[in-house]
């Protein structure tokens, strides 16, 4: 077997300042978006958006995930992780400053800013964890995982008292000091990493080089997780968007609960994300197989349209478990991708791809499970679509979590 790098390690104090550094840089990774809706009917009169105006201004940050991460991929290999993320942050910045500039123009624009700058950060991070974090890969994916979730349960709950407040234009603006925040512990980790660690791990060599120089069955198995990988996270994003932007309708119709009830009673779907987040890799930690983790999960996935169609009264277990199913499934995925991947090139493309494609059909999921509601006049079979769809990411974690043969990267 083709010898690769592996990628650095660093232990100690700047090894601690750089975890805390990538969790303020989570922050930012989904606040921004999460800030909007909350107070998007206060944006729409103020602007004068129609119900498409406003719907194309919260589904554009998932848009640029699914056509923009080769783009992001390609500037992160260019510039290294480090320069990335600092550009990742101060896009986030311009963006929310823009977003709340009072015009549609600019709030389209500052938007796409926001979304195409997350986007980076997106594929940047995962490779600073190949890199710096491997062997506690697990571990630090949970970790961003839970604090992205945080940072979006931060901006959907305060959001709305800053409008009251403030106004919807500065309590959208005020969420820019995450970004300041993450600028200012990030740039200095940065510079912290010693000359050579940097000169080895900074700027990734291209992927195409490092796969030429890898043996074939290490090249085969790298696109063969890429494809699995792509698959489930195509199922979980989709499930997830789908689920996020159709459970208190789901609830309201099928339970006849109230609108504030209905969105109170979705809530713990995302609260309960932070949990799944931290608690898989305690349970990886203790030996546990990675194939059994991810059949967990899905199971626990799977528990919530299945649920709502077979004990729609036990509306509160299915979802709690799909919340921490949710998380917990996000950060198997991209431990996978940072453990299996056999060099730091490798794990940047395979992270892209996974990411393009899952992206790509979450931006379209809720559309379609809104139109077959819609055509069918009830949720039977937009619920039965969704647990179809987690079906088909089930089988790619089977297949992508299994033990890797003999002579290939663990």
């Amino acid at each position: 077997m083709t010898a690769t790098p592996r990628p650095g390690r660093r232990d100690g104090a700047p090894a601690g300042w750089l975890l805390a550094a990538l969790l303020l840089v989570a922050l930012n990774l989904r606040a921004p978006i999460t800030a909007l809706p909350p107070v998007v009917d206060d944006v729409a009169a103020g602007l004068g958006l129609t119900a498409a105006g406003v719907g194309l201004l919260t589904s554009v940050p998932v848009l640029c995930f699914a056509l923009c991460t080769p783009l992001a991929s390609v500037l992160v290999a260019r510039l290294g992780p480090e320069a990335s993320v600092t550009a990742a942050l101060g896009g986030i910045l311009v963006g929310t400053l823009l977003r709340s500039g009072g015009s549609v123009p600019a709030a389209l624009a500052g938007t796409a800013v926001v979304g195409i700058a997350i986007t980076v950060g997106n594929v940047a991070v995962p490779v600073v964890i190949t890199r710096d974090f491997r062997d506690r890969a697990a571990v630090v994916t949970g970790a961003y995982s839970a604090t992205m979730n945080l940072g979006s349960t931060f901006t959907t709950m305060l959001t709305v008292p800053l409008a009251a407040t403030l106004g919807w234009q500065w309590a959208l603006v005020g969420w820019g000091v995450l970004a300041v925040v993450g600028l200012s512990t990030w740039v200095p980790a940065g510079r912290a990493r010693p000359a050579a660690d940097r000169a080895a791990g900074g700027r990734p060599p291209s992927a195409r080089h490092e796969l030429a120089a890898l043996a074939p069955a290490e090249r085969a198995a790298a696109r063969r997780l890429a494809v699995l990988l792509s698959v489930a996270f195509a199922g979980q994003a989709s499930g997830y968007y789908a689920m996020t932007a159709w459970l208190p309708a789901i609830l309201q119709d099928r339970l006849g609960m109230g609108d504030a009830a209905a969105g109170g009673a979705a809530a713990p779907f995302q609260l309960c994300a932070v949990a799944g987040s931290l608690l898989v890799p305690a349970v990886l930690a203790r030996g546990t197989a990675p194939r059994r983790v991810a059949m967990l999960l899905a199971a626990m996935w799977l528990s919530l349209p299945v649920g709502l169609l077979a004990a729609p009264s036990l509306w509160w277990l299915w979802v709690g478990l799909a919340g921490a199913a949710q998380g917990g499934n996000f950060t198997v995925i991209f431990t996978l991708v940072a453990q299996r991947s056999p060099t730091l090139a490798v794990a940047r493309r395979t992270s892209a791809a996974v990411q393009t494609a899952g992206y790509a059909c979450a931006a379209v999921a809720p559309t379609a499970v809104g139109a077959v509601q819609e055509s069918t006049g009830g949720w039977t079979v937009p619920l039965a679509a969704v647990a179809a769809v987690l079906a088909v990411m089930t089988a790619a974690m089977w297949l992508a979590s299994g033990r890797p043969a003999p002579g290939r990267h663990p």
